[in-house]
């Protein structure tokens, strides 16, 4: 049933409160009436009304701004509309500026009065939805026992949740400040993460990192955020989630089986080793060489580390040493002064300066020359390096993590690369094993790059079939994580249903692995798999041969040769 509103008309003359209330009682409101101030409030007081309207001018003194500021403590969503002789009078439109809804002259013309009461209540129940809206989303806040915090584009704090003060240290007065001065006694990966969001309107998410908050040694985290869009597409911030993962992670390594850190993924016992050593060296200063084949995943481990350890408050500079010439390295690495070369139209600042107190990666070390070879060794040696063009010596404290897929050793025993420097770089070396040589790890890769793919192209892709999971644990994977990554990201760019089968991936994949797959499947029990996939799928043939990686009609083909009896 419609809800009845009910109306309290406030005004000194008995002919006006009659008018109102023939007026409005005709169009169904219910309504009562107060010759002053002081029968208003008791009827204020005792009774919840949708709208009031009041007379600027009441006996004993009293106006209609006495009766907003008195309805205000008792019912603060409740409109008032003022009554008034002359529309021009300055406590008119003063009451409008202290919260009163609208004003309506006298004499009162009866349409003009339901236009303006429907308004009222019109804006008052927005008001009130507002408010319940606004009390869901500040319990569901207060129930989140993630810290949530959401800032501006300019990095200000706009709001954030109490979990926000017990994992973060913030309090209430953050809000309004900007989010980098509020993050003060952590190492600051959340502003960085939140400026990459701003700058890109993209996620970013860092996954298990130490917080390094005085107050919470050893805390750790995952941080996500995401950028902030309204229906438009219009970008307004960032909202961050972070989410203490302290006693889980301090479990895990009790258990010693992890199955990621960071953004790397795996529980094989060779990852387990790994991320042991990656939180033993997190906060030493040695230089690290990180070897293993393309798509292991070494730049992944050359940023747990460094944001795992004390620098990861500090630049994380990243150079690919294959992607340029020996000059251009050079100038990239150590900077040059105006006039060094041709082209060097003003100063630039290298790579080791602008990591200055944070890390440096120098991903494919191999392939540099002889004499940037030389020059990379004085820098490890002393800590100082020239700018080209610039015999002044230029000081920088960086962490060094290099990487290569080339055997190092066999180049220095071939005389491409010095031995001095291998050993420099090689202060402790960390091999990243293959994909094929930790293959128990393929289905947690295949579940995280799902997840991640289906945010990524809003799908709901749910798996994979079971011949694409017999080629993916067979397969050698020559590319390793990267080739895994790229051949599902292909599948689902391709697939237009929810379990990819064998039709959807890489062709080299399929060619590789058809093969051998198929001589395999006439040795198992096809009929056992047959009648197990329809099972699974209650007896539905399309979804049982999406899951078999086979179109419909072949498993009609099956079940009519196999001579199987089905429920359907």
């Amino acid at each position: 049933m419609e809800k009845r509103y009910r109306i309290l008309v406030i005004d000194d003359e008995e002919s006006i409160r009659y008018t109102f209330e023939s007026f409005l009682e005709d169009k169904g409101y219910y309504v009562e009436t107060a010759g002053g101030f002081d029968e208003a409030v008791e009827r204020i007081n005792h009774e919840d009304f949708d709208l009031v309207f009041a007379d600027v001018i009441l006996p004993g003194g009293k106006t209609g701004i006495d009766v907003i500021r008195e309805l205000k403590a008792w019912n603060p969503y409740c409109p008032v509309v003022m009554i008034t002789g002359d529309p021009n009078v300055d406590s008119a439109s003063e009451a409008v500026r202290l919260g009163a809804f609208d004003y309506i002259p006298k004499p009162v013309r009866q349409e003009t009065l339901v236009r303006v009461a429907a308004m009222a209540l019109k804006q008052k129940t927005l008001v009130e939805e507002r408010e319940r809206y606004r009390s869901n989303l500040e319990a569901i806040f207060r129930s989140v026992k993630d810290a949530i915090i959401t800032v501006d584009g300019d990095l200000r704090v706009v709001e954030i949740n109490e979990a926000a003060s017990k994992i973060c240290g913030l309090s209430r007065e953050s809000i309004g400040q900007s989010f980098n001065v509020a993050q003060t006694d952590c190492r600051r990966n959340c502003v960085d993460a939140v400026v990459e969001s701003i700058e890109t309107k993209q996620p970013v998410r860092f996954f298990r990192m130490e917080c390094g908050r005085e107050e919470s040694p050893g805390c750790v985290v995952t941080l996500s955020t995401s950028p902030l869009l309204d229906h438009q597409g219009t970008f307004s911030g960032v909202v961050i989630v972070i989410r203490d993962e302290t006693r889980l992670a301090n479990l895990e390594r009790d258990l010693k089986e992890r199955r990621q850190l960071y953004n790397i993924i795996g529980s094989d016992w060779k990852m387990q080793e790994i991320y042991s050593l990656i939180e033993n060296l997190a906060d030493l200063q040695s230089t690290v060489l990180i070897t293993g084949e393309s798509g292991t995943g070494k730049e992944l481990v050359a940023e747990a580390l460094h944001y795992h350890g004390v620098r990861g408050d500090k630049t994380l500079v990243k150079v690919n040493c294959a992607a340029l010439s020996e000059n251009l390295l050079e100038s990239e690495l150590f900077g040059h002064v105006k006039g060094a070369f041709t082209g060097a139209i003003t100063d630039k600042v290298g790579r080791f300066q602008k990591a200055d107190g944070g890390t440096i990666f120098l991903d494919e070390i191999g392939d540099i020359s002889q004499r940037t070879q030389l020059r990379l060794l004085r820098v490890l040696q002393d800590m100082e390096f020239e700018r080209v063009g610039d015999s002044t010596p230029v000081h920088a404290d960086v962490r060094v993590i290099a990487a290569t897929n080339q055997d190092l050793a066999e180049k220095v025993r071939l005389g491409e690369f010095r031995e001095d420097l291998y050993y420099r770089l090689k202060v402790v070396e960390m091999h990243i094993p293959a994909l094929r040589d930790r293959l128990e790890d393929v289905p947690l890769l295949t579940d995280h790059f799902l997840g991640k793919f289906n945010k990524k192209f809003n799908r709901n892709i749910t798996g994979i079939s079971a011949d694409v999971q017999k080629i993916f644990m067979e397969y050698r994977w020559p590319g390793n994580v990267r080739e895994l990554e790229h051949s599902l990201e292909h599948a689902f760019i391709l697939c237009r249903q929810n379990i990819i089968t064998v039709d959807y991936l890489p062709g080299n994949i399929r060619s590789i692995a058809a093969s051998g797959v198929h001589r395999a499947r006439g040795k198992r029990d096809e009929k056992g798999e047959i009648l197990s996939a329809l099972e699974k799928t209650g007896g539905n043939k399309a979804k049982a041969a999406r899951l078999l990686g086979i179109d419909r009609k072949t498993l009609y083909r099956k079940i009519e040769r196999l001579r199987l009896t089905t429920n359907t």
